[in-house]
């Protein structure tokens, strides 16, 4: 077994530390130094044969977790599948009702508090209220020191690369950086604090040493 780096004991450190702060604020939460455990814990929190949908989320395909789902033992509600615009808005609103949303966090407060931010709502409509559990994956170059320097980096930094991978004209996709702009097509428009976990336990968060997503 390879001698852990100064970076990965410093990663292992944080992400126990924001793990308990989570809990303190009535989230379940886990941190795990590998992709495998983190997948494997998010697995088994997850009955077979319930739903399961999932926000864009860039961080659950990197882990493997999206892959791992689509066995057959999980009745999927998948945008994806949609062959009009109009049916994947309707697949959108069913995931609102699943039985599990995968989805990650654009920044997480060491204190223990979730930030996001999203243009459409319906991955943070979901992290609010609907389905019966909710499961954020995220890696620790999610974590920031303070709640301030949370909110920053979901508009700094998570939003502007999100919106790269979209065809849109926002001025953050054109200059790389937040102007706070009030476009239509603004990746901001909605923007949410998760300070505490209500009901306790149904937000669950799996914290993963290493870089994942944006």
């Amino acid at each position: 077994m390879m001698e852990k780096t100064a970076e990965q004991i410093r990663y292992d450190k944080l992400g126990e530390t924001v793990a308990k702060a989570l809990r303190k604020r009535f989230f379940d939460a886990w941190y795990f130094d590998n992709k495998e455990a983190a997948v494997a814990q998010a697995l088994s929190l997850i009955p077979e044969g319930t739903s399961v949908s999932w926000g864009g989320s860039m961080s659950i395909v990197e882990v493997g977790l999206k892959d791992k789902i689509q066995n057959g033992k999980y009745k999927l509600i998948d945008r994806d599948t949609a062959k009009t615009p109009e049916e994947r808005i309707e697949i959108m609103r069913q995931a609102l009702l699943a039985d599990t949303f995968l989805m990650s966090a654009n920044a997480i407060s060491e204190d223990g508090q979730l930030f996001n931010v999203d243009g459409n709502g319906n991955r943070l409509a979901a992290l609010l209220y609907g389905p019966k559990q909710v499961i954020v994956i995220a890696g620790v170059n999610k974590i920031a020191h303070t709640a301030a320097d949370a909110l920053e980096r979901a508009r700094t930094i998570a939003a502007p690369t999100n919106i790269s991978r979209f065809d849109v004209a926002t001025p953050c996709k054109i200059t790389g950086t937040c102007s706070d702009c009030t476009t239509a097509e603004s990746q901001c428009a909605q923007i949410v604090q998760t300070r505490i976990c209500r009901p306790a336990g149904r937000i669950k968060v799996i914290l993963v040493g290493t870089k994942l997503g944006y």
